[in-house]
């Protein structure tokens, strides 16, 4: 398990690694990393930051969304119908809560779409062990990845064995069923120098991604936090951006400062902005 003193030298060592100019005046990480510098770019019309080599064209547009249904009272024929949309458009998944996950799965048979369900949501304040079963359950259940949220009170009192625990359990379940774990560290209330720490956590538990937000918290993906996370966990490493994309523009900005994926629950408007079609109506807001 890993230490606090030793969490705190591996994210000077990230740190020093990725700026060496020092930390920048307003926040406590390095000035190539500063959340403030990063907005004022995009403030004043900026989309990239070559931080990730990988840009998406209209076609590849829906392989990087989760299509994403959490709202609690989610009904079977709306978790149908956003499996329906999913053959339609190709995304990447549908992402639902863990007791549509055997629906989703045989709905989706022979299909590419996978299925992504979460853990621990939305607080991610449950046990290890229970996060772990979750993930297990989903993954028997049919689940090919998992979204587990961080344990943030654990983070922000510096009990990094817990936090690392926390994530290596369920990493190790969706890794014996084949399936991906993505550590949400809703990056709303975390500082600046939580952000990092949680990146390093999770990629020392051996998570496969990073996620920014559950939707359900005080803020959601921003540009700033999708390129620092990238920074953090390389290019080893998935980053997702979600909550609150809500159409290509905000897609396409999160993809160009480092985003592998998506999570939005307007995904076909999305897709269908990339296609130079008029979008419909935006659903209502499901948590992403």
């Amino acid at each position: 398990m890993i230490d606090r003193h030793l969490v705190e030298a591996l994210v000077r060592a990230v740190v020093a690694q990725l700026d060496g100019e020092g930390p920048c005046a307003c926040h406590a990480t390095p000035s190539g990393l500063c959340p403030d510098r990063l907005g004022r770019m995009v403030g004043a019309g900026a989309e990239r930051f070559g931080l990730n080599a990988g840009v998406a064209y209209p076609d590849e547009v829906a392989r990087r969304i989760d299509h994403t249904l959490l709202k609690p009272d989610a009904t079977r024929e709306q978790v149908e119908k956003l499996c329906a949309e999913a053959r339609q458009y190709r995304f990447a998944t549908v992402c639902v809560n863990p007791t549509w996950v055997r629906l989703c799965a045989a709905a989706l048979r022979g299909c590419e779409t996978r299925v992504c369900t979460v853990a621990g949501f939305p607080l991610g304040a449950t046990p290890p062990e229970v996060k772990a079963y979750e993930a297990a359950r989903a993954v028997a259940d049919g689940a090919c990845e998992v979204d587990m949220v961080l344990n943030v009170g654990a983070l922000k009192s510096a009990d990094y064995r817990l936090v690392e625990r926390d994530i290596a359990l369920v990493a190790e379940a969706c890794r014996a069923g084949g399936a991906l774990s993505k550590v949400i560290i809703e990056a709303a209330l975390l500082t600046d120098d939580e952000k990092v720490k949680a990146c390093v956590l999770a990629k020392a538990a051996g998570a496969d991604f990073v996620k920014t937000s559950t939707g359900f918290g005080p803020g959601g993906a921003t540009v700033a936090d999708v390129a620092l996370m990238r920074r953090v966990v390389g290019p080893e490493m998935g980053v997702k951006a979600a909550g609150g994309v809500r159409d290509l523009k905000q897609a396409q900005a999160m993809i160009e400062a480092g985003a592998d994926r998506i999570g939005a629950s307007v995904g076909v408007k999305i897709v269908q902005e990339s296609r130079g079609r008029e979008a419909p109506a935006p659903a209502a807001p499901s948590g992403y």
